[in-house]
């Protein structure tokens, strides 16, 4: 797969840009790490612009995976900055470290969260609109970016990627996710129906997942994509959750008879590749809608004529709610599996609460004469 798909990326005619790459190297823990970046010509320098990280699969490079989940033509009229990193050797190939252990990602974590760093000091950065994609290990690797960047990233889309079951266990993201996956239903390097030696999740668990955790409709618009290309064997399906916390949403697309591909991609590496849209236009437009300003935006509400504040969240060990009124008020705390570690009721206002709980998402109630009023998620580190 990878020699046929490096033959045909030689043998692809270049196009030219009006734009600058680089390559940027770095320095994690003592070893050198690479990234490109690509900067449209519209760039203009005290303009904050978006930026998208495009993660390659395992086995595959930077270089590749910016020709083939090409970002760049869009870049160049919606004015984002793309950084397209290198991987290190993982078992033997170049990818990202996300199939073992939550803490063995650590590292390219660490790479990520030094490169916004980096390109924030030369570049003016929109540091509320920064996003991650990636093809198969690329989409595992912003999956686990959700999870354990989050404060840093507006929203993610997969291709043809997904999660662990270790990793799903430990996500912890310190606000609603917008997140979109794309994945063919005959991927046989990532299965649709999860599993494997390193524990997959299914793609419909995982984006269960995702439109849980952000409090999305349970039930999905649905839309089938027309079928423009008969010749590429596979049709396409759109599945939509909407109304999520902060207003999120999770989009899935389900290519029927789809492979480990990227859809609209002139190369054809493992399997159907399907060509009735484009993932790369897909993806951001739906990367556009969100900032995380929005997702991280004041839980101040209103309930009874009253104004009720949460905060700060995240948190460490101390959770202050406020009320105008505090009369009648209650608050309930849950653990992630709905088990009550708290109810008491609230007598000032101004209530400082000591939550030494152990790390991890909490879901919490604010009622007002048994009704509830307001709730939400807390996470505490």
């Amino acid at each position: 797969m990878k020699s046929l798909f490096l033959l045909l990326f030689a043998c692809a005619p270049i196009a030219l840009f009006g734009q600058t790459t680089t390559t940027e190297t770095t320095i994690i823990n003592g070893v050198t790490r690479t990234y490109r970046l690509y900067i449209p010509g519209i760039y203009t320098q005290g303009t904050a612009v978006p930026v998208v990280f495009n993660f390659h699969g395992y086995g595959s490079n930077n270089v590749e995976q910016e020709a083939y989940g090409d970002f760049r033509p869009i870049a160049d009229t919606a004015n984002f900055i793309i950084v397209h990193p290198q991987g290190l050797s993982v078992n033997g190939s170049t990818g990202w470290n996300n199939f073992g252990l939550p803490a063995q990602a650590q590292a390219d974590i660490q790479f990520v969260e030094q490169i916004i760093t980096e390109i924030s000091n030369t570049y003016s950065i929109n540091s509320n609109r920064i996003y991650s994609t990636g093809m198969s290990n690329g989409g595992f690797m912003s999956n686990d970016l959700a999870c354990f960047l989050s404060h840093r990233f507006a929203a993610i889309a997969s291709v043809t990627g997904g999660m662990t079951v270790l990793h799903k266990n430990a996500c912890n993201p310190s606000h609603p996710v917008p997140m979109m996956q794309i994945h063919g239903t005959t991927d046989a390097v990532v299965p649709y129906t999860g599993g494997g030696a390193v524990g997959f999740l299914h793609v419909d668990s995982l984006v269960k997942f995702w439109r849980n955790f952000n409090q999305c409709d349970a039930t999905p618009i649905f839309t089938a994509i027309p079928n423009l290309v008969t010749t590429d064997n596979c049709t396409a399906e759109h599945y939509v959750w909407k109304n999520g916390l902060q207003g999120s949403s999770v989009e899935l697309y389900k290519i029927i008879n789809g492979g480990h591909t990227w859809p609209g991609a002139i190369f054809p590496v493992n399997g159907n590749t399907n060509k009735d849209f484009k993932a790369s236009t897909e993806i951001w437009r739906f990367f556009s809608q969100y900032s995380l300003q929005q997702l991280t935006a004041s839980t101040t509400e209103t309930a009874n004529d009253e104004t009720i504040s949460v905060y700060p969240n995240p948190t460490t060990n101390q959770f202050v709610i406020t009320v105008e009124n505090p009369a009648n008020y209650h608050l309930r705390i849950l653990d992630v599996t709905g088990k009550q570690v708290l109810f008491q009721e609230i007598t000032e206002k101004k209530t400082v609460l000591n939550v030494n709980y152990p790390s991890g998402l909490y879901l919490y109630e604010i009622q007002f004469q048994g009704e509830k009023r307001k709730s939400g998620k807390i996470t505490i580190n």
